[in-house]
């Protein structure tokens, strides 16, 4: 359906990728991974024709449908959420417009003998077998049914689009694209900025009605369920696999492993040959043997061994100044907006070095929480911190919050004082940064990039309370999991907002839930907060 033929992305000197080729089938899922900086938003802009690559070439049939969503959105518009997303079948309203415009021309044209006339039938009957070739869409019906599924409720459908944040926009343009019901469907962080049920919904929409998907995710959990097939960019070359993610690693470990043996064994006989022909190059009785063996080692194919990206983050936070016992509490705590309520009664006293989750679905209260831990917003009731407490706080927006004009470096230079502004370039290189990357510019950076740099300023300064409003968005498995750790050994209190199972497992030892205006305290990890509730995943929480 689309194919890819060797492609390669060069700039500024260096090559991203090389010589890449691979093909996209009708009915492919397919998960492209690789480390945060790799290529992968890059490819998927090719493949939707959006930038042309230094060499090569995408070529699919003249009618395929390629719909792309990215990381981030930037369009504005003055029309309400319905009018926005019933864009999606502008291009049908304006084939109909144009077969009745047509047809009008049709009936008051009298040159019947005519070429052009003959051309204008022609026209008409390919766009109106076109047209009628499509199946009938009840437009309303189905907007309704992908918004709701989206997480939008049914008052909302007439506000206007101005009014929601950058994450609920970009949930009307994913609407957009799956009611065009496109060939081949591109997404990348499609998960970024969806709540739990919402993430449900995209996975059994993907699996049960969409056609083609390339998708980008950090989510190993919407990975698996929806993907067939793996297709990883590392080291500017790619490896193709199909089978889902966690399949494709151990299949993938299994090939270097056999191909390392193979090498091993290779450069043993190499090297018995070669020590062969040196004892007896001279010996006239082995002269026939020395020369058929020269000639085999010149005929040997060597063995390759698959490079792995050895490259890793190093992250570990300072210690922690000791706090008092009791770093947040909190006593009838709540807030509303005008009438609406979005918790109330919340009563708890989080312990010093204690790691909690807040868990729930999205507007039932975890940010608003948050912000009022840091003082932001008022509420009622009392959320007190505890002697000594220094707050690290990073937001959800964290990496859009960065200043695009400066550089790496000069990003940390600017804030970066005392003892610590000696050691900068040892901290860009501990965070993948070293060499000439500290130099680029932060609007260059990838999603992940500049999420790893917002990590690396909330490191600069000690804190013995943590509060990360969904830290995981944007990051590479890897990371994500060097992160995990480096949170699993700070030795302060943290305080987590995440939908993300696998991050949470090992990692949080009580959980709070938010829903039904409540705060609920559960005094279990993730796994016992599940089996108490009789849940398979966090996704029940949003249907509870």
């Amino acid at each position: 359906m689309l194919s890819a033929d060797g492609l390669t992305v060069e700039f500024n000197g260096q090559t991203l990728f090389k010589d890449i080729s691979f093909v996209i089938n009708e009915k492919d899922r397919i998960a492209l991974m690789g480390k945060n900086g790799a290529g992968k938003s890059t490819l998927l802009k090719i493949l939707s024709g959006l930038r042309a690559p230094t060499k090569g070439k995408v070529s699919y049939p003249k009618d395929t449908v390629i719909a792309y969503l990215p990381q981030h959105l930037l369009t504005e518009d003055k029309k309400t959420v319905f009018e926005e997303t019933a864009q999606a079948f502008s291009a049908l309203h304006d084939m109909e417009k144009e077969i009745e415009a047509l047809n009008e021309e049709l009936t008051t044209r009298t040159d019947y003998e005519s070429d052009s006339y003959m051309e204008l039938i022609e026209k008409v009957s390919a766009l109106s077998e076109q047209f009628y070739s499509i199946e009938e869409i009840n437009y309303d019906a189905d907007i309704e049914k992908t918004l709701l599924g989206l997480g939008f409720s049914r008052e909302d459908f007439n506000r206007n689009t101005s009014e929601f944040s950058g994450g609920w926009r970009m949930r009307i343009e994913l609407a957009k694209i799956l009611l065009r019901r496109p060939d081949v469907i591109l997404l990348d962080e499609p998960t970024n900025h969806l709540d739990i049920e919402s993430i449900q919904w995209l996975e059994e929409f993907l699996i049960n009605t969409a056609k083609a998907v390339v998708v980008i995710s950090h989510d190993r959990a919407f990975v698996d369920n929806i993907t067939t097939r793996t297709i990883e960019v590392t080291m500017g070359r790619i490896y193709d696999y199909k089978a889902k993610y966690s399949h494709y690693l151990e299949l993938r470990k299994e090939r270097r492993e056999q191909q390392q043996k193979q090498y091993d064994e290779q450069q043993k006989m190499i090297a018995e040959t070669t020590e062969f022909i040196e004892r007896f190059k001279g010996t006239y009785s082995k002269t026939l043997q020395v020369q058929s063996r020269v000639k085999m080692l010149e005929k040997i194919v060597p063995v390759e061994v698959d490079e792995e990206d050895s490259s890793r983050l190093r992250l570990k936070f300072p210690p922690a100044p000791r706090s008092g016992n009791y770093p947040v509490s909190a006593e009838n705590a709540g807030k509303c907006y005008g009438d609406k309520r979005i918790f109330g009664n919340a009563n708890f006293m989080i312990e010093r070095g204690e790691k909690i989750a807040f868990v729930g679905k999205n507007g039932e209260g975890k940010s608003t929480l948050v912000k009022a831990i840091m003082g932001e917003i008022e509420h009622e009731g009392k959320v007190t911190l505890g002697h000594n407490v220094k707050i690290g706080y990073f937001a959800q927006n964290q990496a859009s919050l960065l200043d695009e004009s400066l550089t790496v470096y000069q990003t940390i230079d600017d804030i970066a004082v005392g003892d610590i502004r000696t050691k900068i370039k040892d901290l860009l290189g501990a965070f993948m940064f070293g060499g000439e990357d500290s130099f680029k510019k932060v609007k260059v950076l990838s999603g992940g990039e500049k999420t790893r740099l917002a990590l690396l300023k909330l490191l600069l300064e000690p804190v013995n309370l943590l509060i990360l409003d969904e830290p995981t968005n944007h990051l590479d498995m890897k990371t994500k999991d060097i992160l995990k750790q480096a949170l699993i050994d700070f030795d302060g209190t943290l305080i987590v907002v995440s939908h993300d199972r696998d991050f949470l497992d090992g990692l949080i030892s009580k959980v709070y839930e938010f829903g039904n205006q409540r705060v609920t305290e559960h005094h279990e990890d993730i796994y016992g907060f599940l089996a108490k509730k009789n849940m398979e995943n966090l996704r029940e929480i949003e249907r509870k």
